[in-house]
């Protein structure tokens, strides 16, 4: 790797992180308002009401996180009345979970809270437009990646 192009990368990767802490300091407020921890607002924000209800897998794969922590994360959304699981109906071995009315309403609440607190909420819409381009593309997995998510 060339020095230009490792120190890009590098930049690349410290501004990702400082937008992330940042977004993640600035939600602190409205995340205790609700009850919320980081990752049981990231569980939340998974789980798409316009869809069907995601499996239990498939959770712990867009979450990037085991089966026993995936199960820590629900058991703590469950308590608080923001999600329901079920048995799934394409796998009876398999639990789904679904967004209660008031997990709706938070979820909504908390995604508002987090695009509004962002510092990419700064950003013109072709800037942004750019950007989820450019993150995308870096997103995608490739023949060579051996740690891409299936």
């Amino acid at each position: 790797m060339a020095a230009m192009t490792h120190s890009s990368l590098e930049a690349a990767v410290v501004a990702n992180h400082e937008i992330f802490m940042r977004t993640s300091d600035r939600i602190e407020t409205v995340l205790a308002e609700h009850g919320l921890t980081h990752s049981t607002a990231q569980a939340l924000w998974s789980i798409d009401p316009n869809e069907p209800p995601p499996p239990m897998k498939e959770l712990a794969g867009r979450l990037y996180c085991n089966a026993p922590n995936l199960s820590f994360v629900i058991n703590q959304l469950t308590r608080r009345g923001l999600v329901e699981r079920s048995p799934d109906p394409g796998d009876r071995r398999s639990r789904t979970v679904a967004l209660t009315e008031d997990g709706r309403r938070v979820r909504s609440a908390v995604i508002e809270a987090t695009l509004s607190l962002s510092p990419f909420a700064r950003l013109h819409a072709d800037d942004l437009h750019a950007l989820a381009s450019l993150l995308a593309k870096a997103l995608t997995p490739t023949e060579n990646d051996a740690t891409a998510p299936a």
